[in-house]
């Protein structure tokens, strides 16, 4: 080459682009003009999937099962827990969080029972249990607050009143989780006392603890432990209903003083599998969402439902046909057909637990506490319970036909369609609280005989057979195992013995439940 200079050629267009994409360049550039067709011939049309396959096969298996020394949920055993993670993480999503109510994972170390997890994920888990924490700014996820003017910390209690709590008041208003609707007052300060959704399987793809994904640790600590959630979950399974699992275990969070919680097997994919025979599609209702009909789209029914398994073989649509279904039919046409949608007698034996277990936050509560079980074999739903944390709560002496709930309901709540400010068909106002399909079965003459029978068989199995005095017993001998026994334990221990007295002693007299 000669000493003088030469100018430097440009680099070509191709030769600007990816290797890899420079030696598929004719299938991208198909794509490129089949998508460019579809704006230009579709223009603004909505593409909405619809998936009809049946498989059983689940896209997201289990590769890597680690099987510990112990049963997570052994409740004859005392547990422990360890987080640890890095502070700057945990400012940022406590920031997060106050800011706009997002509720993000964060990566962290686990130690269960000795056994130890690295890269595990960790988020603030529930939506009024957190109100505290946001300053007043009312619960995420479009749940609803308190009134205006209310304080910081309140509590809606059993008669509708407003309880208030000082800040920096530590603990659970209402009683050890037994009483009205429950407001913890959290602090940042205080991470072992936080309500926590430990995913497995966050960072590390596949991974899983005795094959949970999740682990789920309930609001209430120490003192406060919820024993009224623990004694709803054992006497369920004890009837025969789905249950989650659960166990007490002393939780320590980065080298904080140890505090005891419940942990609770968390409604997820491998939940499903134990429905049942597993060939089924489990469905979680949101806490903002509704049982409305919003037309055939499946993406407006996202916000209400969250499909748990069988992604990519099944969808929403049969949730939607009977949500259609529910809203539209005549009276006579929805007490001659729910049996063709909704196995009537699981759904029966779900109402009737709800009202013996005093649980105000089911499927018509304020948190829209239920699963719908989609059998593919037969074609119909089931509901499920979960979250059990504002069971007990109410009047004792309330019977088959009584509602369970808090005077005159959370303010703004009101039934799903009713205009604004508007009242009911029943005359109740806009504090009242619905779930078309829970009031169209139980207002229906039809149904009656399927009720009365579930809530006699499940009175004797509860109450009846003394069932549920010798479980709370258990139950409270397991959380004083794991680190929760003091004075304060044993008060609400002591509250929540009378409320299951009170409840026997009064069904025991109703000659509807006795026969």
């Amino acid at each position: 080459m000669s000493g003088g200079t030469s100018a430097r050629r440009g680099r070509r267009l191709r030769d600007r682009l990816p290797v890899r994409l420079r030696h598929h360049w004719k299938p991208a550039a198909v794509l490129g003009v089949g998508l460019a067709a579809m704006v230009v011939f579709l223009g603004d049309v909505r593409i909405s999937p619809y998936v009809t396959s049946s498989s059983r096969v689940e896209a997201d298996p289990i590769t890597d099962d680690v099987g510990g020394t112990v049963d997570l949920y052994d409740t004859s055993v005392a547990h422990t827990l360890q987080i640890t993670y890095e502070q700057t993480d945990f400012d940022k999503m406590m920031k997060e969080f106050r800011e706009d109510g997002t509720k993000e994972y964060i990566k962290a170390d686990l130690v269960v029972d000795g056994v130890y997890l690295n890269d595990v994920g960790i988020r603030l888990k529930g939506n009024s249990t957190l109100m505290s924490l946001r300053g007043g700014r009312g619960m995420p996820g479009g749940g609803r607050g308190l009134p205006d003017g209310a304080p910081t910390g309140a509590v809606r209690a059993p008669g509708g009143a407003t309880e208030g709590g000082a800040p920096g008041e530590t603990g659970q208003r209402g009683g050890g989780g037994m009483g009205g609707m429950v407001q913890y007052d959290l602090s940042a300060d205080k991470p072992e006392e936080l309500p926590w959704l430990v995913k497995i399987d966050e960072y590390v793809e596949g991974r899983a603890y005795q094959g949970e994904r999740e682990i789920s640790l309930r609001p209430g600590s120490k003192g406060q432990v919820p024993l009224n959630e623990a004694l709803a979950l054992s006497l369920t399974g004890l009837s025969g209903q789905k249950a989650e699992r659960y166990g007490f275990t002393e939780l320590t969070v980065n080298n904080r003083p140890a505090a005891t919680r419940l942990m609770v097997e968390a409604p997820d994919t491998d939940y499903a599998d134990d429905v049942g025979d597993g060939n089924g599609v489990l469905y979680k209702a949101k806490a903002g969402g509704s049982f409305a009909y919003r037309g055939d789209d499946p993406t407006d029914y996202e916000s209400s439902f969250k499909q748990l398994n069988k992604k990519g073989s099944q969808d929403l649509e049969p949730v939607m046909k009977l949500i259609k279904w529910v809203n539209n039919a005549s009276d006579e046409e929805f007490a001659r057909d729910l049996g063709k949608y909704v196995d009537v007698e699981s759904f029966a034996e779900y109402l009737a637990s709800q009202n013996l277990l005093l649980n105000f936050d089911d499927m018509a509560g304020p948190g829209k506490n239920y699963l719908l079980w989609y059998d593919l074999d037969t074609k119909k739903f089931s509901v499920l319970g979960w979250d059990y944390n504002l069971t007990f709560s109410g009047d004792a002496t309330a019977g088959p036909e009584d509602e369970i709930g808090m005077g005159g309901g959370l303010p703004g709540a009101r039934p799903e369609g009713l205009p604004q400010g508007a009242a009911d068909t029943e005359g109740r106002g806009p504090g009242a609280m619905e779930h078309v399909l829970k009031t169209r079965f139980l207002a229906s003459d039809a149904f009656d005989g399927v009720y009365q029978e579930a809530y006699r068989e499940l009175y004797r199995k509860f109450y009846g057979s003394g069932a549920a005095a010798e479980n709370l017993e258990a139950v409270a001998e397991q959380a004083r195992a794991a680190g929760a026994g003091s004075e304060e334990l044993e008060s609400s221990v002591t509250r929540l013995r009378q409320t299951v007295t009170d409840r026997t002693a009064a069904l025991a007299e109703n000659k509807e439940v006795t026969g």
